[in-house]
Formats: structure tokens, C-alpha cells, sequence
């Protein structure tokens, strides 16, 4: 029986002013990863393909086949930009919820703001190579995806509605051709503005690159899964944190 060819993968470079890749949020603090959650790129796919929020389903289905690697090719240095949020609500005033339902204030005391406290990644572009593994799904097909990306239903944002792309999605009109997520990583040549032979962080699935060497620096079971269809949390996957030096720039 010959062997399967290599699989095709989609890139996408995430830049702009702000990014925002969500993380365990706990009251009013929402904080960032360094690295896209499953959950994040899952809406941005969802989002181009012009997808409703309420398809759980579709989502779900995007989600469970979704295989992807990230590198960081910079940030703006200066670390974690947090946005302090204050809104004053009085008795009668409603706000928008993400679960379809406008939402008031509670209580006989209207005099405090509603506080929230957003993190941001400031200046940074982040590298996804990404497909789809089995089952064949026809929502799923990684052509179409693409040309949803150069052309979205919808406008597009980088985890937060406030995070808009400086730059399009989709640079590489070439699919890279890889065994694995951390290879077609190597395979996208570096930014201009990274340094020749820079070791440039990242994150891939086990069983999709290096599990061990130079290369890897921990494994860690990541709580990035989202249920589409209850909007709660859906559990970890188990990812590898290293470095990988694109192949144009290798010794």
C-alpha cells in the first residue's frame, strides 16, 4: 500500500494593533494567552465563513477537527497591555450579552461602575499553520476556508472585537506542504523584521512535532476547548511549548 501524501496547511499570520488570545477568565479579568486558544481560532474560521453564533453544532464539528501549530514572530516589547473598563448603568439601562439576552443591573445601589479589566498582546504577530483531520466534514474543506479568508462574510477580529487585523489574514497564497504542524511551521519564511536564525517560540500538538530535545521546553495539558453547543468550558488537550528556527533561516 503506498503512503499517504503529506497534508496541505493553511497559513495565517495574526497581526495588529492589539491581540487578545483569551485565557481561564476568573470574575471580571480577562486575560490573554501567548498563543491562540482552539477556541479563539475556532470563531475567527466561524466568523469568515459567515457562520451564526448559534450553529453549536457547525462549531463544535470545527473545533474537534481543527489541528494547528503557532509560532510568535515579535511582540511590541513592552509586555501585557491591561484596558480598564468602566460603564455606569443605571436602573433602567440593559447591556449586550453574548448569550443573546440583554442584561441589567441587580440590586437597590445603581452608584458603582460595571468595572471589567481586558489584557492585550500591543504590536505582536503571531504564525498559525492549520488543517483539518478526520472525519471529511463538506463544511470543512481547507480551499474553501481560504478563500473565505481573503474574501470574509464578516469582518474579522483577533480574539476581541477591538483587535482588528493591520494586515490580511492570509499572506501566503501557497499551502505548505508538511508531515506535521511543527515542519510546515519551519516551512513559512520569517517575517522581515526577525532576526536571521532566531529561535522563535511556539506551540504544537503532541504527535505533531518533537516531543523531546532542544526544541521543547514543556508539555502541558491546556485548558483551550470551549463547548459550542452549552457555551462553557470544554476541557483540555495536551500541547508542546518550544522554539522552532524557520528552514530559510536555519544553520
Amino acid at each position: 500500500m503506498p503512503p499517504m501524501p503529506d497534508p496541505r496547511w493553511l497559513i495565517l499570520h495574526l497581526e495588529a494593533p492589539l491581540l487578545a488570545f483569551g485565557g481561564v477568565t476568573i470574575d471580571h479579568v480577562g486575560v490573554t494567552r501567548d498563543f491562540p486558544a482552539a477556541s479563539m481560532l475556532t470563531g475567527l474560521l466561524a466568523n469568515a465563513m459567515g457562520w451564526r453564533r448559534t450553529e453549536g453544532d457547525k462549531h463544535q464539528r470545527l473545533q474537534d477537527r481543527l489541528i494547528f501549530a503557532a509560532r510568535r514572530e515579535w511582540d511590541g516589547g513592552t509586555g501585557i497591555l491591561t484596558d480598564t473598563q468602566n460603564a455606569q448603568l443605571a436602573k433602567i439601562d440593559r447591556g449586550w450579552t453574548s448569550w443573546g439576552e440583554p442584561e441589567g443591573r441587580n440590586g437597590a445601589s445603581y452608584g458603582a461602575p460595571h468595572r471589567r479589566r481586558r489584557d492585550y498582546h500591543p504590536d505582536a504577530c503571531v504564525v498559525v499553520a492549520l488543517r483539518f483531520g478526520l472525519p471529511d466534514d463538506p463544511d470543512l474543506d481547507l480551499d474553501r476556508l481560504a478563500a473565505f479568508m481573503d474574501r470574509p462574510l464578516r469582518p474579522l477580529f483577533i480574539g476581541r472585537k477591538s483587535c482588528l487585523p493591520s494586515a490580511p489574514v492570509r499572506r501566503m497564497r501557497d499551502f505548505v506542504v508538511a508531515p506535521t504542524a511543527y515542519q510546515a511551521l519551519r516551512q513559512v519564511p520569517p517575517l522581515p523584521d526577525v532576526s536571521a536564525g532566531a529561535a522563535l517560540r511556539a506551540i504544537w500538538p503532541t504527535g505533531e512535532g518533537p516531543i523531546e530535545g532542544a526544541e521543547v521546553h514543556r508539555i502541558l495539558d491546556l485548558p483551550d476547548l470551549r463547548n459550542w453547543r452549552t457555551g462553557l468550558h470544554g476541557g483540555t488537550r495536551q500541547i508542546v511549548e518550544g522554539v522552532v528556527v524557520p528552514q530559510e533561516v536555519a544553520a
